[in-house]
């Protein structure tokens, strides 16, 4: 028990006794110690009065001695004195915080619950055109109104950044990510890309037109080749054939790779998203893909299986969508064993559509998972191209489903095989009895 507390009692204790002592002497013992407890209580009222008081003017001034009431002012200075301490650094902390994204090339938004502007720096300015008086407290979707920008802020998800040219010019282009922070605030951080950007721009011009200056050298090649294998001295001599043979097939090799770099450059340079209005019978896709995958593993004994629930359309671009999962199957059959299982699944629940290939394969190593989809990244070099793979397939599956808002999902086990699964979003889902026609394919 503290000193202040032990002072309160001995002050209770000398009003209460001789008032009980006169009580019992003249016989007013109740009224007399009734007395005493009032102006006991009066007198803590006025200690009270006091620290009130002190309180309103913030504890400024030195606060008499009031017993505990003390103490407990002299508690509230003392954590006043340490939030107030807290509050200096936390302000300094602050302080160098916003000079050094002040300083920074790239331009920092802060918004608020509702979108609202609480901060920028002055690169925001440049970049985005925002004053800093006239804008503070407006919502940045209205001073920057590019839907791809919009649409990221609403849809919550900033795991990816977006790219989108700049208000203030559409010859700059920006790269914006938004991350999560403090009490339903967002730090958008926005970064000049637009070099990248024509370095990208330039890359994909080239190898469109690099892949269609070849399609016709390579269409007159590929016809002097038929012609000589068709011709008897050719084929009379067992050298020659064969060497026109390895001919055809390095051509039609290069026919393929230029196809799917063709390809590419369609996916990267027409809009990001396809038309959501036209339904697609992925079943029916299925069974097509199916039944060339058989064309295609005959030589090697696959056996092919497919599951599809004909019921669940997607709306989408079939064409896309059969390139993307004929690529899918054609790497299943690539690197299965001879005789290997490959099987094809279709089906759909409350979370989103499947598209599922499973195959009993080599499989693959895990640190080569995240880089599959690149373009031309082989995980086994030497037998991509004893295969024939271009190394584009999974790129182009990559990109279709983007398009598609799709996500791909790989599963593998070296030596046990690996699944490759296809995953749609709900909203691109439409139900139809298994004898609907298509809408637009």
């Amino acid at each position: 028990m503290s000193a202040a507390w032990r002072t309160e009692f001995g002050h209770i204790a000398i009003a209460l006794v001789p008032a009980w002592l006169a009580g019992l002497w003249l016989g007013w013992t109740g009224w007399l110690l009734a007395a005493a407890l009032a102006g006991l209580l009066i007198w803590h009222l006025l200690r009270l009065y006091r620290l009130e008081q002190w309180l309103a003017e913030g504890g400024a001034r030195a606060l008499p001695n009031i017993g505990v009431s003390g103490d407990l002012a002299n508690d509230i200075t003392r954590l006043r004195r340490g939030d107030r301490k807290r509050k200096q650094k936390l302000t300094a902390l602050l302080g160098r915080f916003r000079e050094s994204a002040a300083a920074m090339p790239d331009a920092v938004v802060i918004i608020g619950a509702y979108g609202e502007i609480e901060w920028f720096n002055d690169a925001a300015t440049r970049l985005l055109g925002l004053r800093s008086r006239q804008d503070i407290g407006r919502r940045l979707t209205y001073l920057v109104r590019h839907p791809a920008f919009t649409g990221y802020l609403a849809a919550g998800e900033y795991n990816e950044p977006v790219e989108f040219p700049s208000p203030v010019s559409e010859q700059l282009f920006l790269s914006v990510r938004a991350v999560p922070y403090g009490k339903n605030q967002r730090l958008v951080a926005i970064r000049d890309v637009t070099r990248m950007h024509r370095l990208e721009v330039i890359r994909r011009d080239f190898v469109a037109n690099v892949s269609h200056e070849l399609r016709t050298p390579l269409t007159v090649i590929t016809g002097y080749l038929e012609t000589f294998s068709d011709d008897e001295q050719v084929r009379a001599s067992a050298r020659t054939a064969r060497t026109v043979q390895q001919m055809e097939e390095q051509a039609d090799r290069m026919r393929r790779l230029v196809e799917e770099l063709l390809m590419l450059s369609r996916l990267e340079t027409t809009p990001a998203t396809v038309d959501d209005t036209r339904a697609v019978a992925v079943a029916s896709l299925v069974n097509d893909i199916e039944a060339e995958a058989r064309v295609l593993g005959r030589a090697q004994g696959h056996i092919i299986q497919s599951q599809s629930d004909a019921s669940v359309w997607l709306k989408g671009n079939a064409k896309e969508l059969y390139s993307a999962f004929l690529n899918l199957v054609s790497n299943a059959i690539r690197y299965s064993p001879a005789g290997g299982d490959i099987i094809l699944r279709w089906h759909a629940d409350s979370e989103g559509a499947y598209f599922v290939v499973q195959d009993h394969g080599i499989g693959i190593e895990p640190q080569h998972v995240p880089r599959i989809t690149e373009r031309f990244y082989r995980v086994d070099k030497d037998r991509s191209r004893t295969s024939g793979g271009t190394g584009l397939g999974l790129a182009i599956v990559k990109h279709v489903l983007q398009r598609h808002g799709a996500r791909l999902r790989v599963e593998s086990q070296p030596g046990k095989g690996s699944v490759f699964t296809c995953v749609f979003p709900p909203t691109r889902i439409e139900q139809r009895p298994a004898t609907s026609r298509a809408v637009g394919v």
